[in-house]
């Protein structure tokens, strides 16, 4: 007997939470033979709005934090992405990889959350500097956090893309709001539970999922965001 199959519904990511579109919408993504990938939700203006609020709110504590310890929660994230490596090799090959192209994307971006949970307490020594100066003390120029920054995630990549923009925006104290790919949203919304349960505050990342038309604009002229 054929039964009907239950699409898991994906939400997004604020805050810590999983709330879904405060305008109550989805859309269906579909591969490659036409099947459709899940329920994605349809983030709106206001759920934007309110990725950033949390965003902003959370940025304080984090940017505080030792480079050490953001660099140890970094690493905790590779970890959670190892133990979860079959499950985005699946999703990526849903959504049209071949399982030797999801293989290496996978390991790919496990490997590339440990070289930037190793940059966390370096790159200030590697980019700061000691000025030189006519009086008897020293005068240092140091990096310092931007803000909030905006991430939009490319098209063409489900997991990688965001990854490299996304770690070195955290790993320098920043906190961000993502807009996923929307074609390819599987692996971005599986991330956010990786991120949950990775020691990462809530706020300091947040995914949401929907238009590049819809949220893009909202994203990119909001007053609280300092970068994109």
């Amino acid at each position: 007997m054929s039964r009907l199959e239950i699409l898991k519904t994906y939400k997004i990511y604020i805050g810590g939470q999983f709330p879904r579109t405060e305008s109550g919408r989805f859309y269906s993504p579909l591969d490659k033979k036409g099947k459709p990938l899940g329920n994605i939700c349809l983030s709106s203006r206001k759920d934007v709005r309110n990725a950033i609020v949390a965003a902003r709110k959370a940025f304080g504590s984090w940017s505080e934090r030792a480079a050490f310890n953001r660099g140890q929660i970094l690493y905790r994230i590779a970890e959670m992405l190892e133990g979860r490596k079959e499950q985005f090799i699946a999703e990526l090959i849903q959504q049209g990889s071949t399982k030797k192209n999801a293989e290496e994307e996978v390991n790919l971006s496990i490997e590339r959350t440990v070289y930037y949970a190793g940059w966390c307490d370096k790159y200030q020594q590697v980019l700061s500097s000691v000025n030189p100066v006519a009086s008897s003390h020293f005068n240092f120029s140091v990096l310092e956090p931007t803000g909030v920054v905006g991430i939009l995630a490319p098209q063409n990549t489900s997991l990688i893309g965001l990854v490299s923009i996304m770690l070195p925006v955290i790993c320098g104290g920043n906190t961000c709001v993502v807009i996923a790919s929307e074609s390819l949203p599987l692996c971005a919304v599986t991330f956010a539970e990786v991120l949950n349960s990775s020691d990462v505050p809530g706020g300091v990342v947040n995914i949401l999922t929907g238009t590049n038309k819809e949220l893009n604009e909202t994203l990119s002229t909001h007053m609280d965001v300092n970068a994109i």
